[in-house]
C-alpha cells in the first residue's frame, strides 16, 4: 500500500474527504471534513474481558438488526423511514487476560493452562483478527462500534485511522510512534530490527461494515505478561509501554482524553455521553 493517494466523494451527507499517506508509513495525514456523526462514548472501567465482549456483541447485533430491517423495508417498498444505526466508542481496562484471534496459533501461548489458573490469568479464543495479545490493568483498551457505511466503507483505511489516532496521542508525549509495513498496530523504531517494539496492538471484526474489538495501548502496563506469549505471533520483536519509554508512570485518564480528542478529529465525529 505504498504511496497511497485516495480521493473520494462520500455519500449520505458527508463532504469531500482527502487522504494521503507517506510511502514508508512513517507519517500520514487523514483529513475528513464532513458533517459530524454522533458517537456515544462509554467508559466501562476495569471490566472482565468476557463481559465487555458480550456487550460489544450486543451492540453490533442491534446494528445488524437495524440494517436488516431497513433492507427488508426497502425491498417491501412500504415507505417506512430508514432507521439510523447507532455508533459507540467504548474504553476500558481488563483484568489480566490473553486473547487469541481467529488466525492465531496456540503455540504462541508459552505457558500451560494450569499456570494461567495459578496466576489468575484468563484466556479466550476470540472472533477478532490477529494473533495472541495481552490485556490487563493500566492498559487502555478501545472498542469502536462503528457503522463504516456512515463514515467510509474501507476496512484498510479504518485500521490506518486507528493507528493514526494512537500515533498522534503518543506524539503529545514525545514518543514517535509509526507503522510497520505488513504488521498492524503502532510501533517504535521499526527501521532498527534489534530495537523495534510494539506499543499498541490492534485487531478488529467487521460484519456488514459494523466494527467491533479495536486497540490496546500499553500505558503503565506490567510487561512481564508478554513474556508468556509471542505477542501478535511475531518473533524477535519486543513490546513496550509509555511508562517504559518515558521512565515514569503516565496519567491514564489524561491519555484517554487525548485519544478521545484524536478519535473525533480523525473520524470527523462528535462524542457524547
Amino acid at each position: 500500500m505504498s504511496n497511497l493517494k485516495l480521493n473520494w466523494q462520500i455519500e449520505q451527507n458527508f463532504r469531500f474527504c482527502q487522504v494521503s499517506m507517506h510511502p514508508k508509513f512513517n507519517s500520514s495525514t487523514y483529513i475528513c471534513k464532513m458533517n459530524q456523526l454522533q458517537v456515544k462514548f462509554q467508559h466501562l472501567g476495569r471490566i472482565a474481558y468476557k463481559e465487555a465482549w458480550d456487550f460489544q456483541e450486543s451492540l453490533m447485533q442491534s446494528n445488524l438488526d437495524i440494517k436488516k430491517s431497513n433492507r427488508d423495508n426497502e425491498i417491501a417498498q412500504n415507505g417506512l423511514e430508514v432507521v439510523p444505526t447507532e455508533n459507540h466508542f467504548l474504553i476500558c481496562e481488563h483484568h489480566p487476560v490473553f486473547t487469541l484471534g481467529k488466525s492465531g496459533a496456540m503455540e504462541n501461548l508459552l505457558v500451560n493452562n494450569q499456570y494461567l489458573i495459578d496466576q489468575g490469568i484468563e484466556f479466550f479464543k476470540t472472533n477478532r483478527g490477529g494473533d495472541i495479545t495481552f490485556h490487563g490493568p493500566e492498559q487502555i483498551v478501545g472498542y469502536p462500534i462503528l457503522d463504516l457505511e456512515r463514515i467510509k466503507p474501507d476496512i484498510v483505511l479504518y485500521m490506518r485511522n486507528l493507528e493514526e489516532m494512537i500515533i498522534r496521542t503518543l506524539k503529545e508525549y514525545g514518543i514517535e510512534g509509526t507503522r510497520s509495513e505488513g504488521e498492524t498496530g503502532v510501533w517504535l523504531d521499526v527501521d532498527s530490527p534489534l530495537k523495534a517494539r510494539k506499543i499498541c496492538a490492534m485487531g478488529v471484526r467487521t460484519s456488514r461494515w459494523i466494527t467491533m474489538h479495536g486497540f490496546a495501548l500499553n500505558v503503565n502496563t506490567d510487561l512481564k505478561y508478554f513474556n508468556m506469549i509471542i505477542p501478535c505471533g511475531i518473533q524477535n520483536k519486543q513490546v513496550t509501554s509509555m511508562e517504559k519509554e518515558l521512565g515514569h508512570k503516565v496519567d491514564i485518564k489524561e491519555v484517554e482524553e487525548k485519544i478521545k480528542r484524536h478519535f473525533e478529529q480523525i473520524f470527523g465525529v462528535l462524542l457524547y455521553n
